[in-house]
């Protein structure tokens, strides 16, 4: 495209007002300008693109193919330029967020809704996805904040810590008493009973992986589920013992549809709460962060 985009946008106005006197005043330029720029870009186009008639003006057959791909270039404009006078006139921003299912369930919504309570007209977007997608897009900047759990923070990384949280195995109680008859009461439930986890890839089963491998468990059966909710509810069939955050199964566990397995050596402790980059300057993010701390 040589034509500077000033000359579509001349013939754009001549062309939604039918007259050139009309564009003038639109363009706030003069006649022999607007005259001078149509007739430059059918020169650099070599069509004609307006014909003359009683009352200013008419769009070609060319012309009218020009015009009805201009309008839609220019309705873009327009509508990228409402947004950003509704940004700044209503305090409009748009931030975001990823995270997975079971965190944007029990960690993000509750500060979500506080958020919105407070600037009701922000545009939200949501990525769902595991803890590590999210991470990388927040410093490729492609998102602005991510709801997760971590063990350790890179440098590149700022977080705002929500909660500490602990991991635990969980099963139903006639799961339990199922495998005693089985294997014995003084059997390993870890190593004999059949265990479920994330799925390999996922930031906590990469942290159970390595509890049991400093702790020497190599679980005779595993089951790999894609999401921490079904691994609950996997469990609250009897399925096996899950792998699951403890603050998300407290319901369950205070119920007694779901029982914590004892284990000698506790999963070390992590952290869940907001990442993001100290460098993003998002004033959506900004507000986030002040609401969630």
């Amino acid at each position: 495209m040589e034509q500077a985009l000033s000359s579509y946008k001349v013939f754009y106005e001549v062309a939604k007002a039918g007259n050139i006197s009309k564009a003038s005043k639109a363009l706030m330029i003069s006649q022999p300008a607007i005259s001078k720029s149509i007739s430059k870009l059918e020169e650099e186009l070599g069509v004609r693109l307006f014909s003359r008639n009683s009352r200013g003006v008419m769009l070609t057959s060319e012309g009218e193919i020009l015009f009805e791909h201009v309008a839609d270039a220019f309705g873009f404009i327009e509508r990228g330029e409402d947004e950003i006078r509704k940004l700044r006139e209503f305090n409009i921003g748009h931030l975001r967020i990823g995270g997975s299912t079971t965190l944007c369930k029990y960690l993000l919504i509750p500060y979500l809704k506080e958020y919105l309570k407070l600037y009701p007209h922000m545009k939200i977007s949501i990525t769902n996805q595991e803890s590590l997608s999210t991470i990388k897009e927040i410093e490729e900047k492609k998102l602005d904040v991510g709801a997760v759990v971590l063990t350790n923070v890179k440098n590149s990384i700022r977080f705002l810590k929500i909660m500490d949280v602990e991991d635990i195995f969980v099963c139903t109680p006639e799961y339990l008493k199922n495998l005693r008859l089985i294997e014995g009461n003084d059997a390993d439930i870890l190593s004999s009973a059949n265990i479920m986890l994330l799925n390999s890839d996922n930031i906590s089963r990469k942290h159970i992986d390595e509890y049991f491998r400093v702790q020497g468990i190599v679980p005779r059966r595993m089951l790999e589920i894609s999401t921490m909710d079904l691994l609950i509810e996997f469990a609250k069939i009897g399925l096996g013992v899950a792998a699951v955050i403890k603050e998300f199964v407290l319901s369950e566990l205070k119920e007694g549809s779901l029982i914590q397995i004892p284990i000698d050596v506790p999963v070390p402790g992590r952290q869940a709460g907001f990442a993001y980059l100290e460098s993003n300057k998002n004033e959506a993010l900004r507000k986030f962060l002040r609401s969630a701390g």
